[in-house]
């Protein structure tokens, strides 16, 4: 969904706008759960994907100038034939609320809140060079036995780290690469310096004086 997502930046970036979405998505959640809908996040993500793979109609169903009855009529025309009740009815409350525009972030959030009630969390590992199914397992069981949560694991190359892992659990960052290592090194040894070389010239300074 990675067009999906960049189209509306203006809409996913905005911290009111996720407010706004969160309600939604805990609104949607809880009726699937009290409703005993099926798998509803799986309908989510097929019109996600449709919307994806059609830009226009995205654009269509998003336009703040197509009214209400416009967009609910091509709800019943495209997804009430293929798509459950329960769905239906959800776009048509973002409808009536002129809150469609924001369904992809709506989606985006609706992952990561239902990973959360299930004691899940996304958490990216970037490494030099891919990792092996056996790594990436331990990696896991150490996370998993840390954290206290079940780590949904997404494996990042980034080869300017050299080597080591930096591993990333919402927005803290715990980086273990061998090129922050090798700064923080060289940081701490040109602050042994500067302070060395301080400590000579008050030595110095001292000596004169007397």
């Amino acid at each position: 969904m990675s067009d999906l997502k960049s189209r509306p930046n203006h809409v996913l970036e905005d911290p009111s706008a996720k407010a706004i979405a969160r309600v939604y998505v805990q609104a949607f959640l809880d009726a699937a759960e009290t409703s005993g809908a099926e798998d509803p996040l799986s309908e989510m993500r097929e019109f996600a994907k449709v919307l994806d793979s059609e830009p226009a109609f995205a654009d269509l169903l998003f336009s703040e100038l197509m009214g209400y009855d416009e967009k609910i009529g091509i709800i019943d025309r495209v997804v009430k034939p293929r798509a459950s009740e329960f769905f239906t009815n959800f776009l048509y409350t973002l409808a009536k609320h002129e809150r469609l525009n924001l369904y992809p972030l709506i989606v985006s959030l609706c992952e990561r809140e239902s990973e959360f009630r299930k004691g899940q969390r996304q958490v990216t590992v970037r490494s030099a060079s891919k990792l092996s199914d056996e790594q990436l397992q331990r990696i896991k069981d150490r996370l998993q036995a840390a954290l206290s949560i079940e780590p949904l694991l997404v494996p990042e190359v980034d080869e300017n780290l050299i080597g080591g892992l930096v591993i990333q659990v919402g927005d803290t960052v715990y980086d273990g690469s061998l090129r922050t290592r090798l700064s923080d090194m060289k940081l701490k040894l040109r602050e042994r310096y500067l302070h060395e070389i301080q400590s000579g010239r008050d030595r110095f300074g001292h000596s004169e004086g007397n």
